[in-house]
């Protein structure tokens, strides 16, 4: 399906033919969002991390994911990983600070989950925080929204 679709892509490129881009990402209204793009879902002192639909579709297909160790130390605002695209590789910095307890190792065999299930299935790690505190640093989901409107209008 990738496949065809990729392929979709490139005759429409070569014809040059416009392809439909979605206008708007999805943001949940659960989660916690960093100015970078990455979201955390906190679920008591452990805290699910990746990034954002917005993000991912900026990036456009993803093709590896730079994961950090488990046991490895994070910092909130610090980059842990990184994501290469087709476009771009593009650093991962964790919303909060702590533990990695837990990586998506399914992201090294199917980077594209980042893309099709940003929010699901493409989490990047899970982290035992060490300051619940840092999450009034972050974004609401209205917030964030705003906040992406405000960053596309620049562009």
């Amino acid at each position: 399906m990738a496949c065809r679709q990729l392929w979709a892509s490139r005759a429409a490129s070569y014809l040059r033919i416009s392809v439909f881009h979605r206008s708007f990402s999805s943001v949940l209204k659960d989660l916690k969002y960093a100015d970078s793009h990455e979201w955390v879902k906190v679920n008591g002192n452990s805290a699910t991390v990746g990034i954002t639909d917005h993000a991912q579709d900026h990036l456009g297909d993803v093709v590896y994911v730079e994961l950090p160790e488990v046991g490895a130390t994070v910092t909130q605002g610090d980059s842990f990983g990184a994501v290469e695209s087709v476009k771009a590789t593009s650093d991962i910095n964790s919303p909060v600070s702590g533990k990695v307890v837990e990586v998506n190792e399914e992201l090294h065999s199917a980077p594209a989950l980042v893309n099709s299930s940003p929010y699901e299935n493409g989490w990047i790690i899970k982290v035992e925080m060490s300051d619940n505190g840092e999450l009034n640093n972050l974004m609401d989901s209205e917030k964030y929204s705003k906040f992406c409107e405000e960053e596309d209008c620049k562009h």
